[in-house]
């Protein structure tokens, strides 16, 4: 019973570290300028391509590219990677003034693959900056500008707020899962940014200078392709600018099998990224005294939303039964953190996506997706697998 109550112990302090750097990126949030960057938007900019790799996106990309086309300059570039698309993709894009190159190859499949393409093909007439959009995405006004000018300027690869939306009339759970990234991609990078630390980068809305990005390793399948590059550029001293003065948006799939599949890429890619990756990271940073690479550590290891609060429920709930008071003691403070992280997050940047009576069932989704993360253990999903659009 001693050595159970030992690691209950050490468990709960192993789960303070994530739930304390989510409490100061929320409280950091709270205090941070509405603004972080503001060029003038009527300034010359660089050359700019915008790259959007694509899998059978024929219902989706005509909107994406609508939206991409108005902010595009003379001498700018917008790319189509279609990559083994068997449908309509390809003709509509091209019939929207976009350039389209296809890529055909069953075995070496993933994002990673599509974008390493698009960037071999713009060997040919390089930009200064290359952004990534998604092909279901829809960028705010100014987005080209503002990104283009704040990787120039910074030196850096930068991140713009990225955001998925609940369709209309959503269900109790997607306002959950709508709050919840909320939290991950607004509130959290926005507290680290005014603390002067980096953040993820997020798959879409990104903006590198080319000859950062073209040197990098972009060719392979990996389902969490965005965290992984994001991880290498820091490595390279030149850790992701959070930009959240210009926004990309998507909408959550409203299929069941589509939610599924995205949640099971989205949550094991991270998962498996902190079990890879954080460890090293970690000893990295200290080693060379990185403060950078060091917050980004410390933000990778904040698992999903989810599985924080069932981590913490888990433990506290072993103490008790257990009687280890050490523990009980630690964990009970751990689920008062984690509750207020998450109520301040609700209080001043989700109270318009959920409401308090709403936000109290979240507990009871985070325990709806259980199965979800015992499969990560059991059978893990390791290739790159696109959600169906609706």
């Amino acid at each position: 019973m001693i050595i159970v109550n030992y690691l209950l112990a050490v468990l709960a302090i192993v789960l303070m570290l994530p739930v304390s750097v989510l409490l100061l990126q929320v409280l950091a949030a709270i205090f941070a300028p509405t603004s972080v960057f503001k060029p003038q938007i009527n300034a010359a900019r660089p050359s700019v391509a915008v790259l959007i790799p694509a899998h059978n996106e024929a219902l989706v990309i005509a909107k994406t590219i609508q939206t991409i086309l108005p902010q595009l300059a003379e001498g700018d570039q917008l790319l189509v990677v279609a990559d083994n698309c068997n449908d309509d993709t390809t003709s509509i894009a091209k019939n929207l003034g976009a350039n389209v190159v296809e890529r055909f190859n069953t075995t070496l499949r993933g994002k990673g693959y599509a974008l390493d393409y698009g960037i071999q093909y713009l060997h040919n007439k390089p930009p200064q900056v290359v952004m990534i959009v998604d092909a279901d995405c829809n960028i705010s006004a100014h987005f080209i500008q503002v990104l283009a000018q704040a990787s120039v300027q910074l030196q850096r690869p930068v991140q713009a707020l990225d955001l998925m939306l609940a369709p209309a009339n959503p269900s109790l759970k997607m306002r959950i899962a709508e709050f919840a990234w909320l939290v991950k991609n607004k509130v959290r990078p926005l507290g680290f940014k005014a603390l002067g630390l980096p953040c993820q980068l997020m798959g879409t809305g990104m903006a590198f200078l080319w000859q950062d990005i073209s040197t990098m390793s972009l060719a392979n399948g990996h389902i969490a392709e965005d965290m992984k590059l994001g991880i290498d550029f820091c490595r390279a001293d030149k850790a992701a600018v959070f930009i959240p003065d210009v926004l990309v948006t998507s909408l959550f799939p409203q299929g069941e099998q589509a939610s599924t599949t995205q949640r099971a890429r989205w949550e094991h890619g991270h998962l498996g990224m902190i079990i890879s990756e954080a460890p090293s990271l970690i000893l990295e940073s200290i080693k060379t005294r990185n403060v950078q690479m060091f917050g980004l550590a410390c933000d990778l290891i904040v698992p999903p939303l989810a599985v924080l609060v069932l981590l913490c429920l888990a433990v506290f709930i072993a103490s008790a039964i257990a009687q280890a008071q050490l523990a009980l003691m630690i964990s009970s403070l751990l689920l008062i953190a984690l509750a207020m992280a998450v109520l301040l997050a609700w209080l001043f940047f989700g109270r318009a996506i959920i409401s308090f009576r709403q936000l109290c069932y979240a507990p009871i989704y985070a325990m709806v997706k259980i199965p979800l993360y015992i499969k990560f253990f059991l059978n893990r999903q390791v290739e790159w697998v696109r959600s169906k659009r609706d």
